[in-house]
């Protein structure tokens, strides 16, 4: 029996990667004879984290484009070059049935190659406003799985799948109670959680809001699980104590959602998708530097809904303590936006994108 060859592309924060090992996963449970390639940005989370998930990754020099410092710059043309290079020794060498790419800069040298030399490819969009690389992938690409409708007008309508992002797995199945959540984050079960979370990496503005509150929460008497990220972690560690855990990255997701009451967070696809999946309701702060903007265009698909509350990062130090306050004595919208956020969750999302992936397979 032929063995099949899948290569996976993802890179750069988590809300690429998590999403690319549970649709490898998912391969794996459906084909256990698969063999999986993962490819990635050499310097990027995903060279520690697809390994711990028990996948190869080969890692390309690619970097994203930094609006930061421009002069950095310089060498991207450079990278992408060699990038682009080291994906036709990949594909070459391991000679893949189908390229499938899960977004950002990572995914294009190696999903572009694929392409080109005629290989069926595979994206999955994650945003409500795709970036630059997926747009340009989507031209050649066989099927884009998307996470939300009216998608045609940046791609072709008849690519175009409606699957939803993929959740991680424990995160669908988990069968914990809130108390055995809490007592795992050695949290009272009795008050009232706040869980924040800057993305993958930390967040300085949400960090520093929290930081400037944390007088303001204790006086209305929440407790806090803050994942600050490993970049930020020696700096905020100091604020440790019974009430308030602070930790660089937090594994036990279906843990942390199950024991929170409100979520504060970045408003990136894959938290999107968790916070429909688990019914929390979250105010959701936008990065302002992300590509075209898309967090902020994520963030609104719910709050025009009235599913979320959204604050803006020139705005935290005006609105944070009032919105926070008057959402958490909301208690009727609270319950009602639980409900309906499960109504827009899309939990079999992984299923579907690998049974179109497995179509290729068949052809062939």
């Amino acid at each position: 029996m032929k063995t099949n060859k899948y290569i996976i592309s993802c890179g750069g924060t988590g809300g690429h990667i998590f999403p690319a090992i549970s649709i490898a996963n998912k391969i794996k449970e459906k084909d256990p004879k698969s063999s999986i390639l993962f490819v990635g940005s050499s310097s990027k989370m995903e060279m520690s984290k697809v390994p711990e998930s028990g996948y190869k990754i080969i890692g390309l020099p690619i970097k994203g484009f930094n609006r930061s410092f421009p002069l950095k710059n310089i060498f991207l043309p450079f990278r992408i070059f060699y990038s682009l290079l080291k994906s036709l020794t990949v594909i070459f060498n391991f000679k893949p049935d189908v390229v499938i790419g899960t977004g950002g800069y990572a995914s294009g040298p190696i999903v572009f190659i694929s392409q080109i030399l005629g290989y069926p490819t595979l994206i999955q969009e994650q945003n409500s406003y795709p970036g630059i690389t997926n747009k340009i992938l989507g031209k050649r690409a066989k099927t884009i799985a998307v996470a939300y409708p009216d998608m045609e007008k940046y791609f072709m309508k008849e690519k175009i799948v409606l699957t939803g992002n993929p959740v991680r797995t424990d995160i669908i199945n988990s069968k914990i109670t809130k108390l055995e959540s809490k007592l795992f984050f050695n949290l009272d079960p009795k008050k009232p959680t706040i869980g924040i979370i800057g993305g993958s990496l930390g967040a300085l503005k949400i960090n520093q809001i929290i930081c400037n509150n944390i007088s303001f929460l204790n006086k209305n008497g929440f407790q806090v699980i803050w994942q600050c990220g490993k970049l930020y972690y020696k700096s905020y560690k100091v604020y440790d104590c019974n009430n308030i855990k602070v930790v660089p990255f937090i594994s036990k997701m279906n843990y942390f959602y199950k024991a929170i009451d409100i979520l504060i967070s970045r408003s990136g696809a894959s938290t999107i998708s968790e916070i429909c999946l688990t019914g929390t309701p979250s105010i959701l702060i936008p990065s302002p530097n992300v590509a075209a903007n898309h967090q902020y265009f994520n963030a609104m698909e719910l709050y025009k809904k009235q599913l979320s509350e959204i604050i803006e990062e020139k705005d935290l130090e005006r609105d944070f303590r009032k919105i926070l306050k008057s959402f958490w004595l909301n208690n009727s919208l609270r319950n009602k936006i639980k409900i309906d956020l499960k109504k827009l969750s899309k939990p079999n999302a992984t299923d579907k994108i690998v049974e179109h992936i497995k179509t290729y397979t068949i052809e062939k």
